[in-house]
């Protein structure tokens, strides 16, 4: 699984070294056993926020790890190589963080951050309606104030972490203004009427929780309102972009993986006396399978470093995303066609890697609003594209 990786310094060597370290050990061995049970590794998050690794890409000053948007890429990557769940619970972690550290007042940090930052408690997102996927303006989950603060009602749906996070980074409709009437909000899980639905039955990372998460009068402090009323639609959409990127890393990993295994086994299988790499129609489409993973991970790096500069990003993330999710999905099932009927059964890790591909290609915007995106830009020219996130 070893990636010739494009890296700033001997740091960011150090750390990718540590990362790959941690999820051999930790990770690998642990990732089928957990995904057929579907038991989700609430320890490992523990683990790997002492470690660091949680909050890579947030300013040391408020005890993020300080690391660029490229480098905390590819330690999703490399985490994603090992298990794709854990990868997307890291992600979905930086994003629930991510208001508070960029909206949030100094008391709010001073209060909030040191236990997200530090693995002690674990985020959820919660932004999304069973209504409005791809429409966060249509949110229809609402807040009331209150003499002492807010009320909550409503449901979310689709909820990485529901019933397992600590705290509910939670976007509520505070008045009818379509983009302008919703508001961030700091949720603790201890919160009286705030429930988790029943876990969805997916398809893949199964030791990823999903479900709903529904208010029934959940009372919220005034100091839990994060940023001002009416700017949650902007701090929902200022961390989507960032979050576009984590989905296209953890794509690539596993196309990576399922390339590894792919060729690892073409180099053991003969048929006819022969290697199966060496017969051409196998070992064409393993070359295909690698130069589409190597063009994926080139382009979630550029749009990365453009984040990194300062640079608008918004459709290089897009293209990111689109490109890398639809690269793993048709690397892994070409993964499987190499094993044949040996990559159709669990026995085989590369089952697994195809139906966890699946779904970076529907989370964080389908691949439809992807092109969506893209086009507006095309449209509109730079700098003025106008588009759902």
């Amino acid at each position: 699984m070893h990636v010739e990786r494009e890296l700033p310094n001997d740091e960011a060597h150090d750390l990718i070294d540590l990362v790959a370290d941690i999820a051999d050990k930790e990770l690998a061995t642990r990732a089928a056993e957990f995904e057929e049970a579907e038991r989700f590794p609430r320890e490992l998050f523990t683990l790997l926020g002492e470690a660091g690794l949680l909050t890579l890409p947030l300013d040391e000053d408020l005890g993020g790890g300080g690391q660029p948007y490229s480098v905390y890429l590819q330690v999703l990557e490399e985490i994603a190589m090992r298990w794709a769940a854990v990868a997307v619970g890291i992600s979905v972690h930086t994003l629930s963080c991510h208001p508070v550290a960029a909206f949030g007042s100094p008391a709010q940090q001073h209060d909030l951050l040191p236990s997200m930052l530090s693995g002690r408690s674990l985020g959820a997102y919660c932004l999304s309606e069973a209504h409005a996927g791809s429409d966060p303006a249509a949110l229809r989950a609402r807040a009331a104030r209150t003499t002492d603060g807010w009320q909550a009602r409503g449901s979310k749906s689709w909820i990485t972490h529901a019933g397992r996070a600590d705290f509910y980074t939670s976007f509520l409709r505070t008045s009818d203004e379509r983009r302008g009437g919703i508001s961030c909000f700091h949720v603790e899980a201890t919160a009286p009427g705030l429930s988790a639905g029943t876990p969805e039955r997916k398809m893949g990372l199964r030791s990823s929780v999903t479900a709903a998460v529904h208010y029934d009068d959940v009372p919220i402090a005034m100091n839990r309102l994060i940023g001002q009323p009416g700017q949650g639609l902007h701090i929902a959409l200022s961390a989507l972009d960032a979050g576009r990127l984590g989905i296209a890393a953890i794509a690539v990993g596993v196309a990576q993986a399922a390339v590894d295994y792919a060729v690892g086994y073409a180099r053991e299988r003969e048929t006819f006396g022969t290697r199966i790499i060496d017969h051409q129609g196998v070992g064409f489409l393993l070359a295909d399978m690698a130069a589409s993973v190597d063009a994926a991970r080139a382009l979630y790096l550029t749009a990365a470093r453009r984040k990194d500069a300062g640079q608008d990003y918004g459709r290089q993330a897009s293209a990111a995303k689109l490109v890398a999710t639809e690269t793993a999905m048709s690397v892994t099932t070409n993964a499987v066609q190499v094993l044949g009927g040996a990559g159709y059964v669990r026995d085989h890790p590369v089952e697994r890697y195809m139906r966890e591909a699946k779904v970076t290609q529907i989370f964080e915007g389908t691949s439809q609003i992807q092109r969506l995106v893209i086009s507006r830009h095309l449209a509109n020219g730079p700098g003025r594209a106008s588009a759902p996130r």
